[in-house]
Parts: structure tokens; C-alpha cells; sequence
């Protein structure tokens, strides 16, 4: 079991977490500036959409790459490196006219995302010591930040239009402050601490498990980017809810994922935590009936459920991968936090298009289906064992 971390090291994994979140905030930012496009440019529906594929195949498909690279030649420069590149990215969208640029500027925004995450998920490790609380205090970052990015393009260029876009560097400015003051203190407590490096080299690798962890990573993003897509559509159709119960449904689904991201990292503390993600799984498929099925203001209830069980599993996740790949750690975030999760994008079509063909219940009834292909693919996962941190605490 993690011994939890001295109050220094608490504060800067804290200080990495508000990092992560500054640089999440760009994920959800593009989805948020197509309105804008739209309706200040002209773009197309198509074109407008093109921005989102630009940032997503970036930010996702490229991560695995960036953690290659990192377990080959680990570099911390890359972290503050990257959140500017990706700030920069965003903020100049207003200041340059043809649309090739503003695709190359949401490109290069979206290569900063994948470039921090690997690098960043490292850090996170070493400064937690394995501790799964402070892990999902950085995966908690993240989250918030993706959920407030739409109201801060709203209360920028959303009220005074593109021109104004360089005020969306705010976060990358705040997320800069926070990761170099992150490694100015990992560096200081460091200093003259042997890494363990040894001991991952050594360490034997379980990359079967890995790739089974990996289909239930998947099977998650398609549950939940599938609920993102059409929750509010199918919950205003109830006519005891209406279009205030669509907006509720999403709110409620995002939200339910801060809770059971935190809790995730408290259980981990006792509990192995492949049993944490089977049980999760498992539980998925029954609130899954109930959020489809359930009448008024219950399905809101089976929305929260849904949303804490999905999440309960997130920094597990990343943590379980880490331990699986202890020779390639950044390659095992990249892949979990990028290439894995992209995978709910593109599934998105497919269910809407089974939905058309069958109805919005019965597509949203089929992803008990892909839960149940989580559990099955966690059925018999071995727990790893943790390595020790750089920061000098083991594991017992």
C-alpha cells in the first residue's frame, strides 16, 4: 500500500494538478469556437467540424509518439515547453485570416496537448510516489479544466468576437506558473536523490495486460463521449423533463465525474484496484438500463451514477498502465490518456447512425454491450506491483 506523501510533495503534485487542468482547458475550448467560426467567418458545418478532427487527431494520436520519445530521452523542459505551444496555439486563432492557418494553429495546439501529457503523467508519478489520491487529484485537473473551457471562450470571444482570442493565453499563463513552480520544487527535493531508475529497468513488463487494460480504456470512451453526444438530445424528449432536462442530464454527467474520480484514488488505498475497475464496470451495465429507461427526474439520478462509475476508473487507469509498462512509462500515459480515449470520437458517428437505424433508446441500450466488453476484458487482470518512487517512498 502507497504511504500517503509529505506536505511539500502534496503541494506540488496540487500545483501540477492546476497545471493540467490549464492545459485540458484547450481540449475543450475548439468544440466551444465552432459557433464562433461559424458565425463570424462563415465557415461550413463541415470545415467548423474539420477544426475539431484537427485538434483531436493531434492531441490523441500523436501522444503515444511524444512518450516513446520521453522513456527514450526523458526531457521536464518539454512540460512548460508545451503548455506554451498549446496557450499560443488557441490564443492566436483570431489574428490571422485564412483558414489554413487557423487549422495549422489548432494543429500545433493540439501537438503541445500531446506533447504534455506524457511527460506531465510522468512527473505526476514521481511526485505522488504511486499515491493514488494525489494521481487522481491530476486526473481531476484535467477534467475540470475541459469542463470550464466553454465558458471561458463564452465570456471572451464568444462576447467580443475572434479579435479577442489572444485572452485565451490566460490559461496556459496560469497552467506556466503552476508546473514551473512544480518543477522548481520537485528539482530542490531531488537534488542529490539517486533516482530509481534500476529498479524499472530491471522491472519485467506485462504488456498482455496492458493491451487487455487498454480495451476496457476504450470501451469507457465510447460509453461516455456516447452519453456526451446525445444525453441532453434523448433526455429533452421526455416531456417531464423538457430542454432545461437535456441541459441538466449534461451538466449532471460531467459533474458525477469529479466525484468518482476522487473517490477512485481514496479506494485504491484499500483496495487492489483491478477489483475497483471490474466492480465499476459491472455496475455500469444496470444504471445503464436504469439512465435509459428510468422516467422524469430518476433518469437524472441513473445520469449521475452512470457518470460517477465511469469515473471511478479514470486514474486508476493510468496508474494500472504505468505499472504494466514500467520501462516505457510516458508510452503507457500516451496511450492511455491519447490514443485510447480518441477512440469514443470516432465511435461517435457509428452511434448515431445505429440510432437512425434503430432509435436513440436502443443505440444508447447497446453500450451495455461495451461495458460488458470492459468487464470481460478486466476479468481476470492481475493487480501489478507498484515500483518505488524517485522521491525516495516505497510501496509495501
Amino acid at each position: 500500500m502507497h504511504q500517503p506523501r509529505p506536505a511539500r510533495h502534496r503541494l506540488t503534485a496540487l500545483l501540477l494538478a492546476v497545471g493540467h487542468g490549464g492545459v485540458d482547458c484547450y481540449q475543450g475550448m475548439v468544440a466551444a469556437l465552432v459557433p464562433v467560426f461559424v458565425l463570424e467567418r462563415g465557415y461550413s458545418l463541415p470545415a467548423a467540424g474539420g477544426l475539431v478532427f484537427a485538434a483531436s487527431l493531434t492531441s490523441s494520436v500523436v501522444q503515444p509518439l511524444f512518450g516513446l520519445l520521453g522513456d527514450r530521452r526523458p526531457a521536464r523542459w518539454i512540460v512548460p515547453v508545451s503548455v506554451l505551444v498549446t496557450g499560443a496555439g488557441i490564443g492566436a486563432l483570431g489574428l490571422v485570416g485564412e483558414p489554413w492557418l487557423v487549422f495549422l494553429l489548432v494543429a500545433l495546439s493540439g501537438i503541445g496537448i500531446a506533447a504534455f501529457h506524457p511527460a506531465a503523467a510522468r512527473l505526476a508519478r514521481e511526485l505522488s510516489g504511486g499515491d493514488h489520491v494525489q494521481m487522481s487529484w491530476f486526473a481531476l485537473g484535467g477534467n475540470i479544466g475541459f469542463a470550464v473551457a466553454p465558458f471561458l471562450v463564452a465570456g471572451t470571444v464568444g462576447a467580443l468576437g475572434l479579435a479577442a482570442s489572444p485572452l485565451l493565453i490566460m490559461p496556459a499563463a496560469v497552467a506556466l506558473i503552476m508546473v514551473l513552480g512544480c518543477l522548481r520544487t520537485h528539482r530542490a527535493a531531488t537534488s542529490g536523490t539517486p533516482l530509481t531508475r534500476t529498479a524499472a529497468s530491471l522491472a519485467a513488463e506485462d504488456r498482455r495486460s496492458f493491451g487487455r487494460l487498454t480495451v476496457a480504456i476504450m470501451a469507457r470512451s465510447i460509453i461516455f463521449v456516447g452519453l456526451g453526444s446525445f444525453i441532453a438530445l434523448y433526455a429533452q424528449q421526455d416531456p417531464a423533463l423538457g430542454p432545461a432536462g437535456g441541459t441538466g442530464a449534461l451538466f449532471v454527467l460531467y459533474l458525477g465525474g469529479a466525484f468518482g474520480t476522487v473517490l477512485g484514488g481514496r479506494l485504491a488505498r484499500r483496495w487492489p484496484r483491478t477489483r475497483i475497475l471490474r466492480w465499476s464496470y459491472l455496475l455500469t451495465a444496470p444504471a445503464m438500463v436504469g439512465l435509459v429507461l428510468a422516467p422524469g427526474a430518476i433518469r437524472l439520478i441513473f445520469v449521475a451514477v452512470v457518470s460517477f462509475l465511469l469515473y471511478v476508473p479514470f486514474s486508476l487507469h493510468l496508474t494500472l498502465a504505468q505499472d504494466y509498462l514500467p520501462r516505457h512509462v510516458g508510452t503507457a500515459s500516451g496511450v492511455t490518456l491519447g490514443l485510447a480515449v480518441s477512440v469514443g470520437g470516432l465511435a461517435s458517428p457509428a452511434l448515431g447512425v445505429l440510432a437512425e437505424q434503430i432509435g436513440l433508446t436502443g443505440a444508447l441500450l447497446s453500450l451495455i454491450i461495451v461495458a460488458g466488453l470492459a468487464w470481460l476484458a478486466l476479468r481476470r487482470l492481475p493487480e501489478p506491483q507498484p515500483l518505488t518512487s524517485p522521491l525516495g517512498q516505497g510501496t509495501s
